[in-house]
Parts: structure tokens; C-alpha cells; sequence
């Protein structure tokens, strides 16, 4: 293994070093706040032009020739910062950029230089930040994240409601959500209906699609990475919102000028204070509201080191009556250190406890007293490199360990009963090397190795060879001591290549290819279309196998009328294997050995997804096409372990068209107006094929999973924000939101479900079951000190 790294770390790096180089390095923040700016562009010109971007914390660095150079640095929606330079020993220089006034009120789809989408090695990835999200109509007026990525292609979710989001075919436990590399297990609040992501304290958030590099691991669809401000080093800031459903507050500013500084955020929804008064006394005493809140400290101890320390909870509450109650969460914490090791090498040391937990039961004054527990932990530990040899090569290499601790259920109450808890390490080697070849041929390499434990201290049960596994085909029972290892997936099938290419045509054209393969070791296990606070994490054992992916994506990228408009068409076709399904019928609800329930099979998901954006003037926006299909199959040797027959069955998130219009329009430098229209092919669901009667009582039969589909859904969306004129030497600045989320009313489905009709009973109806089937005004107050 280590002669393996040390291979990778030479083989064509091109790392011709000279007797005499000079380095300029440094970081590159935003001049009013201190923050630092992700993916900022420097260049050299001189005798030869080099160029680079900064990375996730901001610095960046360039080995040159001795020599007389002109620095230029920018970053979409700044100014540019142009220097005469003389380079002749290596120094280190900190850039701060100023915004561009006039850029404020344009709505772009991502913050760096406007060709970075044709001259750029990435491709499937997607990149916004807070400015771009608030000019989209929300529902209720809240600024969302998720509900933001899904308007762009291949992104989608079941339904209006709907937890998560489903990339390119994938489940949506495929997706790795990390908040300051701290991942999150559920990203919605409500059920779905708004993120726990405060669009307020959050900088940058970039998704992966396609061509993850090698750095990310654990999950097979996409990676959603989700970085939060440092807080303003500079002065006190503070900002906030007044909404129908929710407010939020957040206060940032200096502790140190310059040196320490902090950020803390808050929200909280009052839906529950409407409850209280209605008449209703079902209403009157129902609860329904999420809070959470998020903080950082930043240290700059000096020029090679600094300290971020982060952390975020968020919690959800909802109960009837006395009937019963749900509560559900994430907590984080983060601690990183980021030292300059030399100005050709940065590293970054991350440690991070993330806690997920949920429970649901009745009230403790009820007649029946019943609560259920679960959760998952985990604790990781990770060292990243950056290593910049010269301006062609950008090496990224580390480790990472996540410790995981799985509590399935526990039951107490009148009743007291627990599945037993599960253990597992999971651990990544990585190394990957961006290298540009030529001016026209840009590459992105890379091998990540993952490798996975199962530890006791639980028990296993054996069971007799067939592909049957339940409750009559067990062996024996074996109970594994704490600390022993029940199974591990150490071996060759753990690494994962990773590789995309970049060639450009022209200046405003470009060819794009990326591979990657990925394992994914955890598993959430669910019979719904949509996941809800009971949903039960388990790990890959003696049962369950890791899932892989093998991912092929080709694009072409093209902008013209100088950069003012941008098109992008990917196509891309992914093979996954050991998918995890679940039995007709499944009961998943406290199952001890779970694999009894469960299946295994294989998936394919292919598509085309077309992007047209314009980027500049006062009308600004995209049009998004993608036209998919994503696909299972559970074949076994018997009618218990196969899944429709045996034959190909769509997936339960497969939406054949997805179209998607987004406008915004700067009236005037006070008024802009805002669009979003969305079409989307009916998702699958599985209806009766008959009916079956036992005893008097009349009951469906299905046997052709996922064979129909709900009706097609599409939505207008309108907003309209007031930002009036700020007073000269006033600090205090606000706006106003307006507008309607489902425009005309359209009643869409989230689900079909069939009953016996009221009337006559000989007859079986179908009932459309809607979330939103009308209008929904908003207008929400913004302020800014």
C-alpha cells in the first residue's frame, strides 16, 4: 500500500522543480467581512501565464520563474484587485475584495469567473450562494436550500413534502450531506417542507452530481458540501427576517479585529402559537414547530495557523392532541486547523461528532404510555493535504476514520424492549492530482481506497445456504464480544477510481468526461416513498453487503455572446450493484434481525440533462431539461427472494421529464421580480392489479411494483422583493418579500391510495391525496444592521 501511494504521488505529476522558484501564496477574503472566498481566480502574466483558484479555506498558490509579473484576482460579484509585482523570492500576500455595486441586484448561478463552466475540469457539480438563493420564490417566503437544488437538473424529489432529494436515480440516503464536513443525517425540517439549513449563516454550497473526487467516500449518488460563514472579523453585523412561519437572527462580528471572530444564528418557526388559538380543541393542543441554531468561532493565531470551531442543532416537534407526538434532530460540532506546513503545502485536521436522533410515542398523561428512541452517531477524524509542486499540478491527499454507533429502537413506557445497538469504523485512504497537461487539456485523478468493520458486542444469526433468509431458515446464533469484529470489507474490491478531463475546443467551448466508483457502507431502511423521523440506519455486515456505483458522465459546454449566455448537455449512465429492497410486505418496524425483511439486487439510472442560463443583465435565469430513467431489478432463485417477477421495475423516485423555468427580472435598482415554474413527469406507484376477499372483508392484491404512475406535476411560483434606497450613513437596511408559491392552485398529487367507496361498498375508488391544492400567499420582512 505505501509503495502504491508513492507511485501515485509521482506518476505524471510533471514535477520538473528548478534550482530557482519563487512562490507567492496567501489567502483571498472579501474586504467588508474578512471571509474567506471559495474559488477565487489568480493569475500571473508575465513572459508565461499561470493561473490558479483558491480552495475550500481560501488560499491558494503559484510557484513561478523569478520575474516582473502582473497579479490579477477575481471572483464573480467583485471587483477585481490588479497588482504590478516584483516576484523574485517567495512571498505570502492576503487579497481582500471588494464588492461590485452594480452586480448586487443580477442573480448569477454560481460565484466565480464567468468562463469557469467551459475552462473548469469539474463537470455534474453545482455551486450557489446565499445572494442567488433569496431571489428564488420560496414557499412561505423561507430562503431553502434543498428546495433551491431541485430546480437544477437531474435533481428532484417524490414530492411536495418529500425529506431529501433524490440525484440522478439515487435513493435519498445515497447523498453525503456535510455542514463544515460534518454530516447530516436528515436535512429537512416539517417533514420535509423547509431545510435545516439557515440560508443566513451559510457561505457556499457546493453539490457533486458526477466526477466526486476522491477526497469524498460513503455514499453513491452525490455529495452536498455546506459551508458555514466565519463571522465578520471586521465589525458588528447583524441581520435577520420576519415571516409568516418563522423569524430567524443572526449577530456576527469581531471578537479580535482581524484576529478572532464569531457568527451565531437562530430560527424558529410559531406555527404551533396559531394553534393555540383556534376553537378546535384537537388543534388547540397540537404542536408543530422546528428551532435551530448554528455557530463558529474563527482564530487566526498567525499567517500558517487557524482555528474553526463550529456546531449546529436543530430540533422538530409535532403532536396531536393526546393521541401522539414526534421530535426529531441533528447535532454537530466541528473543530478544524488549518497550518501552512510551507506555502506549497496546507493542511487541514478536522474533528467532528455528529448526533442524530429521533423518537416518537404518546404523551405521558395518556392512557397508554409509549416511547420509542433511536438514533446514530458517529465521530471522525480527518487529515487532508493540499500540496500545490507547480502552477500545473494541485495534489490532495489524506486520510479519514468515522466511528459509528447505530441505536436502532428503544421502547419504554408501559412496555420496555431494544433492538440491539450495532458498531462500525469506517476508513479512507485518498490521493488525487488536478494536472494541467496543456492550455486545452485539463485532468482530475485520483484513487481512494475505503475500507469497512462490523464490531460487536452483538448477535449474529446463521442461516441455512439458499437465498432464502427468515425466520425458519436460521442455523445457529452467535454472539460476538464488544470490540470483535463481526465482519469486515478490507480487501481489492475497496478501491475507487476517480477520474475526469477537461479539453477545450475553443475559448468558449469544451468536452468533458468523468468517472468515479463509490461504496456505500450504511443504509437506510425504509418501505416509504418518502422518509419520516422512524427510518432506521443500519450497517453492512454478514447480511448486507456495501452497495457500489460505477458512474460515466460525458458533456459538452459551450458560452457565447461574451459569456452573457452559458449551455450545458450532460449525459451520464450509472451501474449499481448490492442495492438493498425490501420483501412485499415488509414489516420494518422493530425487527431485531432486519435482513429478514430485506432483498438485494441491482440498478441502473441513465439520462440527459440540458441547462440554458443567462447570466447577465437586468433579466437573468435558466431553463433546465433532463430526461431520465432509473430502474431495479431483485431477481432471485424463488418467488420470496424476487421482486416483480424477477423483471426490471422502475424505481420509486423515477421521473421520466423534469423541466424547469427560472426568471428574475431587476426592475429598478429597488424593485426585482421573481419566476420559477416547474414540470415533472408523475413518479411510479404501485396500484392493484385486483381484489382478493377473506372472511367478508375486501382487500387489494398488487403484484406489478411501481407498474403505474400518479399524475404529472407542475407549479408557478411568483415573488416580487422591495429593497428601498439605503440613507446615506444609515447602517440599518431592509427589504421586503411578496408572493405566492402555487400559483394557480394547482392540485397536485403526492400519492394515490384506494378505498372502498362510502356508497357502495362492491366498488374500490381511487383517492388523490394532495399537499398544497391551493394558493399559498407570503410576505416576509428582511433587515440588516
Amino acid at each position: 500500500m505505501k509503495n502504491l501511494i508513492l507511485i501515485l504521488l509521482l506518476l505524471g505529476f510533471g514535477l520538473s522543480t528548478k534550482a530557482q522558484t519563487a512562490t507567492l501564496s496567501g489567502y483571498i477574503k472579501e474586504k467588508s467581512t474578512g471571509e474567506d472566498l471559495i474559488g477565487a481566480n489568480i493569475i500571473l502574466r508575465g513572459k508565461k501565464t499561470v493561473a490558479a483558484t483558491s480552495n475550500s479555506y481560501g488560499y491558494f498558490s503559484l510557484t513561478v520563474n523569478p520575474g516582473e509579473y502582473t497579479l490579477e484576482v477575481s471572483f464573480l460579484g467583485y471587483k477585481t484587485y490588479t497588482e504590478e509585482i516584483q516576484l523574485l523570492s517567495s512571498i505570502s500576500k492576503n487579497i481582500e475584495l471588494s464588492e461590485e455595486s452594480e452586480l448586487i441586484n443580477e442573480v448569477v448561478l454560481t460565484g466565480e469567473k464567468q468562463d469557469e463552466n467551459v475552462k473548469s475540469v469539474e463537470m455534474s457539480v453545482s455551486k450557489l450562494t446565499t445572494k442567488e438563493i433569496k431571489k428564488i420564490p420560496q414557499l412561505l417566503g423561507e430562503t431553502d436550500i434543498i428546495r433551491t437544488i431541485t430546480l437544477l437538473p437531474g435533481i428532484s424529489t417524490v414530492g411536495e413534502g418529500a425529506n431529501g432529494f433524490n440525484v440522478r436515480g439515487g435513493n435519498v440516503d445515497q447523498n453525503l450531506i456535510l455542514l463544515d464536513e460534518a454530516p447530516v443525517f436528515n436535512s429537512s425540517h416539517l417533514f420535509g417542507f423547509f431545510s435545516v439549513f439557515n440560508a443566513d449563516a451559510v457561505k457556499d454550497v457546493k453539490l457533486y452530481k458526477g466526477g466526486i473526487p476522491a477526497e469524498y467516500g460513503g455514499r453513491l449518488s452525490s455529495v452536498l458540501d455546506v459551508r458555514q460563514k466565519e463571522g465578520n472579523s471586521k465589525e458588528f453585523k447583524m441581520n435577520g427576517g420576519l415571516g409568516l412561519l418563522s423569524s430567524r437572527l443572526l449577530l456576527e462580528g469581531p471578537i479580535v479585529k482581524d484576529k478572532v471572530s464569531y457568527m451565531v444564528a437562530g430560527r424558529r418557526s410559531y406555527l404551533d402559537i396559531f394553534f393555540g388559538l383556534s376553537d378546535d380543541e384537537a388543534i388547540n393542543q397540537s404542536i408543530l414547530y422546528f428551532y435551530d441554531l448554528n455557530g463558529k468561532i474563527n482564530i487566526n493565531f498567525s499567517e500558517k495557523s487557524r482555528l474553526f470551531i463550529s456546531g449546529y442543532y436543530g430540533n422538530d416537534q409535532f403532536g396531536i392532541q393526546d393521541q401522539f407526538d414526534f421530535g426529531w434532530g441533528n447535532a454537530t460540532g466541528t473543530l478544524r486547523w488549518n497550518y501552512l506546513l510551507s506555502d506549497k503545502l496546507f493542511l487541514n485536521l478536522t474533528g467532528v461528532y455528529s448526533d442524530y436522533k429521533y423518537n416518537l410515542g404518546t404523551p405521558d398523561n395518556s392512557e397508554v404510555n409509549f416511547r420509542w428512541n433511536s438514533r446514530i452517531r458517529n465521530n471522525l477524524m480527518n487529515a487532508q493535504f493540499t500540496w500545490f509542486p507547480n502552477p500545473n499540478n494541485t495534489v490532495d491527499f489524506g486520510v479519514d476514520n468515522t466511528y459509528f454507533i447505530f441505536d436502532p429502537a428503544e421502547i419504554s413506557g408501559d412496555i420496555y424492549a431494544r433492538l440491539s445497538s450495532s458498531y462500525a469504523l469506517e476508513t479512507g485512504l485518498f490521493i488525487s492530482n488536478e494536472q494541467k497537461v496543456s492550455t486545452r487539456l485539463t485532468l482530475q485523478y485520483g484513487l481512494r481506497y475505503a475500507g469497512f468493520a462490523r464490531f460487536g458486542e452483538q448477535t449474529i444469526r446463521t442461516y441455512q445456504e439458499g437465498d432464502i433468509i427468515d425466520d425458519n431458515t436460521v442455523i445457529s446464533e452467535k454472539t460476538y464480544e464488544s470490540g470483535e469484529i463481526i465482519k469486515s470489507y478490507f480487501d481489492w474490491g475497496g478501491f475507487e477510481p476517480r477520474f475526469s478531463a477537461n479539453y477545450l475546443l475553443s475559448e468558449n467551448n469544451s468536452i468533458k468526461f468523468s468517472y468515479n466508483r463509490l461504496r456505500q457502507f450504511i443504509h437506510l431502511i425504509s418501505n416509504t416513498t418518502t422518509p419520516t423521523p422512524v427510518d432506521i440506519w443500519r450497517p453492512s455486515g454478514p447480511h448486507i453487503e456495501p452497495s457500489i456505483v460505477n458512474q460515466v458522465a460525458i458533456g459538452y459546454f459551450h458560452n457565447f455572446s461574451k459569456n452573457k449566455y452559458q449551455l450545458s448537455t450532460e449525459v451520464y449512465y450509472k451501474d449499481f450493484q448490492n442495492l438493498v429492497d425490501y420483501k412485499d410486505n415488509a414489516d420494518l418496524i422493530f425487527t431485531e434481525f432486519i435482513e429478514t425483511e430485506l432483498l438485494s439486487g441491482i440498478g441502473r439510472a441513465y439520462g440527459l440533462e440540458v441547462m440554458f442560463e443567462k447570466k447577465l443583465g437586468n433579466l437573468t435565469g435558466w431553463i433546465s431539461y433532463t430526461l431520465s430513467k432509473s430502474e431495479r431489478k431483485v431477481a432471485g432463485e424463488s418467488r420470496e427472494t424476487s421482486i416483480n417477477n424477477g423483471e426490471w421495475y422502475l424505481s420509486n423516485y423515477n421521473k421520466t421529464h423534469d423541466i424547469t423555468v427560472v426568471a428574475n427580472y431587476a426592475i429598478s435598482s429597488s424593485w426585482d421580480l421573481g419566476a420559477t415554474f416547474s414540470f415533472q413527469s408523475g413518479r411510479p406507484v404501485t396500484y392493484p392489479s385486483a381484489r382478493g376477499q377473506f372472511e367478508g372483508i375486501t382487500y387489494p392484491v398488487y403484484n406489478n411494483r411501481n407498474g403505474a404512475n400518479i399524475p404529472n406535476y407542475h407549479r408557478l411560483d411568483i415573488s416580487a422583493t422591495y429593497t428601498p434606497k439605503p440613507k446615506e450613513g444609515r447602517r440599518w437596511q431592509n427589504s421586503w418579500s411578496f408572493g405566492v408559491y402555487n400559483a394557480y392552485a394547482r392540485r397536485n398529487a403526492y400519492s394515490i391510495f384506494f378505498r372502498q367507496n362510502e356508497i357502495n361498498p362492491v366498488v374500490t375508488e381511487a383517492v388523490r391525496l394532495s399537499i398544497f391544492a391551493t394558493i399559498i400567499p407570503f410576505v416576509t420582512y428582511n433587515f440588516e444592521f
